[in-house]
């Protein structure tokens, strides 16, 4: 039997002119990631899970002799599984997959077992019994068992390739966060007595406190208490954040509807920041029970809350493509939201940069916050 480890796009082509069974066709670790990415993004759209089930042998062999009993498992399965299905190396010469598509919706218990059975009667033909116990099975059903897809992953097996991404990001994101300290101390020294100038004017034409504080979406989803300039009167403000401004509200004050037209309203986010809540740039931060055209934005948009895998940040993607206002209507809001999520599976320090300096050139000549 010839084994060939094969990339993506040879995958794609044998897909369309199918082999005549000559050749046994394994993934290699970077491309079955990206086939299992594919597949989630078919279950979402149909609505039919599909099983991933990974072999390993535990390290429970020494050196090559882990990876040897899979290089010949992988092939067994290949040429014993349904086109639409494929076989793949999870960590290369270390763990081993087959994803099932489409497996139906007879309930996890009925699809494990039956494809568990099946791979176990496959290995026991094929297999003595010492290489047969060396092998351990576990199986992962998508959608997740009990868990909404459009709530933050569960279950890490399911999302190698965000597993991937995390791990090549994690020097980017402790060069982040340095900025983010830095940026905000620096900023939030060097505009003291501006910022203080603006709180005495807020004091000076209406009552309450210069700051306005409002609970919000975090990081992982948890709830953070981000800072603004209070910008309407006391009495009529909405710390919930459910009821939308829109042009001319007569709840914003003077001094108030200044402070949102040049954003310095925000600026007591930087707070945030330097405390680890925030970040300079990320996914613009939501009250919670924000609605957008009427609707939440949880029933709204899928995958919304994928948005707070990363830090919210006091401007973004969505931010400097000029996507500020109300959300008065549907396209107004899957289009921040796919920005953000856009920004989130994209991330790099150049971004960052990029969305800094497109939102500051906005703000000067193109603002339309008010």
């Amino acid at each position: 039997m010839n084994l060939r480890r094969t990339n993506f796009t040879d995958y794609e082509l044998l897909r369309r002119q199918p082999s005549s069974g000559a050749e046994t066709v394994v993934l290699d670790a970077e491309s079955f990631h990206r086939f299992i990415a594919l597949e989630r993004k078919r279950t979402e759209r149909s609505g039919n899970p599909f099983l991933l089930m990974l072999l390993d042998t535990g390290h429970c062999l020494a050196g090559p002799e882990d990876g040897k009993l899979l290089n010949e498992v992988l092939p067994l399965l290949a040429v014993s599984i349904r086109e639409t299905d494929m076989t793949g190396w999870y960590e290369n010469s270390s763990v081993g997959g087959v994803v099932f598509t489409e497996v139906g919706n007879d309930g996890p218990t009925s699809i494990m077992g039956t494809m568990l059975a099946r791979v176990s009667t496959i290995l026991r033909e094929r297999l003595n019994i010492e290489q047969y116990n060396q092998i351990g099975i576990s199986c992962h059903l998508f959608p997740d068992v009990g868990h909404d897809i459009s709530q933050q992953p569960r279950n890490p097996a399911l999302y190698p390739d965000l597993a991937r991404r995390d791990r090549a990001r994690k020097v980017s994101s402790a060069v982040k966060r340095t900025m983010d300290i830095a940026g905000s101390g620096l900023a939030l020294v060097a505009l003291a007595p501006f910022l203080l100038t603006c709180a005495l004017l807020i004091k000076l034409e209406s009552p309450g406190p210069a700051i306005f504080r409002q609970t919000r979406w975090g990081q992982g989803g948890r709830l953070i208490t981000v800072y603004k300039f209070r910008s309407m009167f006391n009495d009529k403000g909405d710390r919930s954040g459910v009821q939308q401004t829109v042009a001319g509200d007569t709840r914003i004050t003077r001094v108030g509807a200044f402070l949102r037209k040049t954003s310095v309203d925000e600026l007591p986010q930087l707070l945030n920041v330097l405390k680890g809540d925030m970040s300079l740039v990320g996914p613009r931060c939501h009250a919670v029970g924000m609605k957008a055209a009427g609707m939440l934005y949880e029933e709204l948009v899928p995958h919304y809350h994928w948005r707070h895998l990363m830090r919210p940040g006091i401007t973004g993607l969505a931010q400097m493509r000029g996507w500020r206002g109300p959300t008065d209507t549907t396209m107004k809001s899957r289009a921040r939201i796919a920005a953000d999520l856009r920004y989130v599976e994209n991330f790099s320090l150049w971004l960052d940069v990029k969305i800094i300096f497109g939102t500051i050139t906005n703000e000067l000549f193109n603002s339309s916050a008010f």
